[in-house]
């Protein structure tokens, strides 16, 4: 699936998203200041929390609470190996039934299951070019 879109309509595309999606594991994958954090945002809108969404750039992972889930925001950019994922409890995030969205998950490739499905963000001429790879089934 392929979307182009400007910023305006990034609910809209978070909508598409959330309905095409097969897993709870979202790989976001693209330039710095592509809009990942901008469509993780409107994703967490969407998928109904009302807490403030904020970029993880220091903290690494911010946590928002759903009705009957949560989701983990990761923002992987600042980790230099796998071994600092281990140290914050990465495994423990990964293996939980709860939303994950993956900003720079190529950080933690190794340990990432084939159980997600990754969206390919770039900056098009006038706007902003989103690829859904769904998890095959």
């Amino acid at each position: 699936m392929e979307i182009d879109f400007s910023l305006n309509d990034v609910e809209n595309v978070a909508k598409q998203l959330i309905e095409n999606v097969k897993t709870k594991t979202l790989l976001f994958y693209g330039d710095m200041g592509v809009g990942k954090t901008t469509l993780i945002k409107a994703i967490v809108k969407v998928l109904g929390s009302v807490d403030e969404v904020s970029s993880p750039t220091f903290s690494i992972v911010n946590e928002y609470q759903l009705n009957n889930d949560k989701v983990y925001h990761f923002d992987l950019y600042r980790i230099n190996d796998l071994e600092e994922a281990y140290n914050f409890g990465i495994e423990d995030y990964i293996d939980s039934d709860n939303w994950k969205l993956i900003e720079w998950p190529e950080k933690i490739k190794p340990i990432l299951t084939d159980q997600f499905d990754s969206i390919d963000l770039e900056l098009g001429s006038n706007n902003r070019i989103l690829r859904l790879n769904l998890l095959e089934k």
